[in-house]
């Protein structure tokens, strides 16, 4: 079957991207390590001996780089409803959280600890609607702050992949409630033309 142009030139802008190239030679398995990287060289994000979530992990992108960082001294619990492959130092839950065994099975893997740090880099599939996908990814994004609200210790961090556009301020306001201070950052490593912006809400109220 004939690509689509839309496809064709997205597959084109994708091999050729500077990001991705880099990843392929660095041995990330996507180019978002880099968005984390940038993140978490501003606002030194991790540290010895902390419990982190990620959440859409898959395809490991965030986990390999907080494998790497925390270098065997901290607890790295990774959920994703897709496959992903084994990674040192960091639980692979594969499922949908918002399912108790799945959940369930995430809380036991903290082995009673609350969480320092929660990150999402969770997405829909994207159909190019965006009165279809805003709703969708926004859904993700709530998702993300009900978990965080569960598992956060006083004074943790969530970190969200958020796309601007209707229900976005509402969620800027929401964090704001349950966190002391809400910062947006749009790494490098993120297209332009994309309206993903990633929120870091710090201090988290409990």
């Amino acid at each position: 079957m004939a690509r689509s142009k839309t496809s064709a030139g997205w597959l084109k802008e994708h091999v050729e991207d500077f990001w991705v190239q880099k990843a392929q030679k660095d041995g990330y398995r996507s180019r978002a390590t880099y968005k984390l990287a940038e993140i978490d060289d501003k606002d030194r994000l991790f540290r010895s001996g902390m419990t982190v979530i990620d959440l859409g992990s898959a395809p490991g992108g965030w986990s390999q780089l907080l494998s790497e960082r925390l270098g065997g001294q901290g607890k790295i619990i990774a959920s994703d409803i897709l496959p992903m492959d084994a990674i040192p130092d960091v639980a692979f839950i594969q499922g949908d959280f918002t399912e108790d065994e799945v959940l369930n099975a995430l809380l036991n893997a903290m082995h009673g600890k609350q969480a320092d740090l929660v990150i999402s880099d969770m997405a829909p599939n994207l159909s190019g609607l965006n009165a279809i996908d805003q709703p969708k990814a926004m859904y993700l994004v709530e998702l993300a702050l009900d978990l965080a609200e569960q598992v956060l210790k006083p004074g943790g961090d969530l970190l969200a992949k958020v796309f601007q556009g209707e229900g976005y301020e509402d969620y800027l306001k929401l964090l704001r409630s349950r966190f002391t201070k809400v910062l947006a950052r749009k790494p490098a490593a993120s297209r332009a033309r994309s309206r993903e912006v990633y929120l870091l809400a710090r201090g988290y109220k409990g």
